[in-house]
């Protein structure tokens, strides 16, 4: 879809009465149908950066119809549990939903290569791959098989790397801890002998309360202190070497989407494309300051050794050459995304990663 032609198509027209000039509704609205759609997300409200991510899709595609195509967004748990999101569009009992893809693994780990995998692609990197690199159209033919369509719709940039009772100085350290982690991420803890739990993000504060798990990651500052982890765990550790630039997802039933009006179709793909920047854009802005604030309230900011950096990407790299032998999904979609993500890094090492190293160290 080419951005300006389709705004051009959604503009506002200008409508010529025998008495005066008035303004019509949108353009993509006359003659077109009311729909109605729910949308659930797997996500709390609390969480206002990334469950506003669909409120921002909603909000503007009201805007772009007149009101015709209304989505309503229900937060995680108000229609099913937040980890249920892509089972419930999938069966039809919604229309869409937001999610993590990376939730799903447990389902086919390709799922991961949808969001984010350990020492994968950044978020630009994620853009640039499925928008222009083919990567939408491999993860079109992997959805398929499970009834829906996918749209990028957000990202947090590279997140941090959790919240431990204890600091996690080695190797040793990460042997039985109890750890709330998403995605291929406690797939790789679990080989460095931790035991990852799934658990979705309203639910994360009281099991590390009462101590049901030892740690948890989520996504960064912001979200982090909404959430409250420094009360109870003082120890925050970065980089979330597992999670360097999730994407998350609007999934929609497949055949609610193919009996959507082109111009409607046209107006979602567009909401999906702000929704997705503004995201990445709010979080950027928001994580710094939320930072501060953490240290200012005696948390202790610990970065991982190089000895568990380095098992972690032994462990990773084991793991993706595991699943590929054995799962032929997987395969196809991480062979072309491990080709783009080395053509990227080799790109970014030129330009990005060097002024970065330059400016930081001239604060």
């Amino acid at each position: 879809m080419e951005r300006r032609s389709f705004l051009k198509k959604a503009g506002v027209g200008i409508a010529a009465g025998a008495a005066a000039t008035t303004v019509s509704a949108p353009a993509i609205a006359q003659a077109q149908p009311t729909i109605k759609w729910r949308l659930t997300s797997s996500f709390p409200k609390s969480l206002d950066t990334l469950y506003g991510g669909a409120e921002v899709l909603a909000n503007r595609l009201r805007a772009m119809t007149n009101g015709k195509f209304d989505i309503r967004v229900f937060a995680g748990g108000e229609i099913v549990p937040g980890l249920q999101a892509l089972d419930a569009v999938q069966q039809g009992t919604v229309e869409c939903c937001h999610t993590a893809p990376y939730y799903y693994v447990g389902k086919d780990k390709t799922f991961a290569l949808g969001c984010s995998i350990p020492f994968g692609m950044n978020a630009r990197q994620m853009n640039a791959w499925v928008y222009y690199g083919g990567g939408q159209k491999l993860l079109d033919e992997f959805y398929a098989n499970y009834n829906i369509v996918s749209f990028m719709g957000g990202n947090s940039g590279t997140q941090m790397g959790g919240w431990f009772r204890k600091e996690i100085k080695n190797l040793g350290d990460i042997k039985g801890l109890k750890m709330r982690v998403a995605g291929l991420g406690g797939t790789v803890f679990e080989r460095l002998g931790a035991v990852p739990q799934q658990i979705a993000g309203g639910d994360i504060y009281p099991a590390l309360e009462k101590g049901t798990i030892d740690a948890a990651e989520w996504v960064g500052p912001y979200d982090d202190e909404k959430l409250g982890f420094f009360k109870v765990a003082k120890n925050y550790y970065y980089p979330g070497w597992w999670e360097p630039g999730p994407a998350f997802s609007f999934y929609v039933n497949k055949k609610e989407w193919d009996k959507l009006p082109k111009e409607y179709q046209e107006a979602f793909q567009a909401a999906a494309y702000e929704a997705n920047v503004t995201m990445l854009a709010e979080y950027d802005h928001k994580n710094p300051p939320a930072l501060s604030r953490l240290l200012s309230q005696g948390v202790k900011l610990q970065k991982y050794s190089d000895e568990i950096m380095n098992a972690a990407y032994k462990a990773a790299m084991e793991i993706y050459a595991e699943e590929s032998a054995k799962n032929p999904a997987f395969k196809k979609i991480y062979t072309e995304y491990d080709k783009y993500r080395k053509t990227q890094n080799a790109w970014f090492s030129v330009a990005d990663t060097t002024m970065d190293r330059f400016l930081q160290t001239h604060k």
